[in-house]
């Protein structure tokens, strides 16, 4: 691993005090990046996560693409734990913690408010930072390309139903274009570029000349990770700063989610005998969140303002240094799963 890599975590962490610094120093400054925004997509935050992946959108070898179908495991532990049982328990433990554990703090309004946010948190599975967390692992970029885009396929029909059903009401107003937007600038976009550049550099100089630029870009998917996480806590600086009970509250069911349903998944795929190319990205998929649809979702149904935008929020605060945590597990956990396919 690189030097950006290595120390990944405490760049992300010197990133979201940047973000909180700055948010509190020039408010005025992240209120305008953040009216730069189409269908509730902040075209800035695009343009860093479209950074981020491009680098790994590069090693996508389409030819090998078509062989995935051969390894269906690895998809199946992704649809059963990100549709049948992710949304399911993270709405328990919004119920759990917010109408019983933290009842005697939260005001019951406030309290039905967070576990919305949860929810929309828990019905969004990961689209764009999967590709990081991948390629931190050493996952098949092309194996994590087809769980992505399956996932992606499978959100459009069934966000708006589970939703509803675990928010207790007829009708959620999925704001779709955000949905549309969010995967042509966070997966198509960046894939297309992708697929061009490897083309044109294995004409240039085959694997050799490959290599030696995805090496050159690897660095700039940190710097695209890193300003993202500046600029959402930028965002929303003032209200992490005000309410530091709220937000540890908020945190606690999201950090016991997080980890249940990564060791959920890890003994799926240990059951399922699969190699940890395809096992690691495939357990941090379900614990990672689509947090930009969740976000704009929960702005969308109850207000920036709101408890439930805020908890989407506090979901972006949990999600970065946990995931940096499975990863390392990730990878201490290599000898647990089978050396060849599954």
């Amino acid at each position: 691993m690189g030097l950006f890599e290595r120390y990944l975590s405490v760049w992300v962490a010197l990133g979201i005090l940047a973000g909180v610094g700055l948010g509190l120093v020039a408010p005025g400054l992240f209120q305008t990046v953040a009216a730069l925004e189409i269908a509730h997509v902040n075209l800035v935050v695009a343009v860093f996560i479209w950074v981020m992946i491009y680098p790994m959108m590069i090693q996508i070898d389409f030819a090998a693409v078509k062989h995935v179908g051969r390894r269906p495991r690895g998809l199946v532990l992704t649809l059963v734990v990100n549709w049948l049982i992710k949304p399911f328990t993270m709405a328990g433990l919004g119920v759990l913690f917010f109408q019983y554990v933290f009842a005697p703090w939260v005001d019951p309004q406030s309290a039905s408010e967070y576990i919305a946010g949860m929810i929309l948190l828990g019905v969004a599975p990961c689209t764009a930072m999967v590709f990081v967390w991948s390629q931190l692992t050493k996952g098949d970029p092309n194996y994590t390309l087809v769980q992505v885009s399956v996932n992606d396929l499978i959100m459009v029909f069934a966000f708006a139903p589970i939703a509803a059903f675990l928010l207790g009401v007829t009708k959620v107003a999925v704001p779709w274009e955000t949905l549309v937007l969010s995967t042509v600038l966070y997966v198509v976009l960046p894939l297309v570029a992708g697929v061009a550049t490897r083309h044109l550099w294995l004409a240039a100089g085959g694997t050799q000349r490959l290599a030696r630029g995805v090496a050159a870009l690897k660095p700039w998917s940190v710097v695209g990770l890193i300003a993202t996480v500046v600029l959402l806590f930028g965002f929303q600086a003032r209200t992490l700063v005000e309410q530091p009970m709220v937000i540890a509250l908020i945190a606690v069911p999201l950090v016991i989610q997080s980890y249940g349903i990564f060791f959920i998944s890890a003994i799926g795929a240990r059951w399922l005998r699969l190699p940890h190319e395809i096992a690691a990205p495939a357990c941090l998929i379900g614990t990672s969140n689509f947090f930009e649809l969740a976000v704009a979702v929960a702005i969308s149904l109850f207000g920036l303002q709101s408890g439930a935008a805020l908890a989407t929020v506090v979901g972006v605060l949990v999600e970065v240094p946990v995931m940096l945590s499975l990863v390392a597990i990730a990878n201490r956990t290599r000898h647990w799963y089978p050396a060849t396919g599954a």
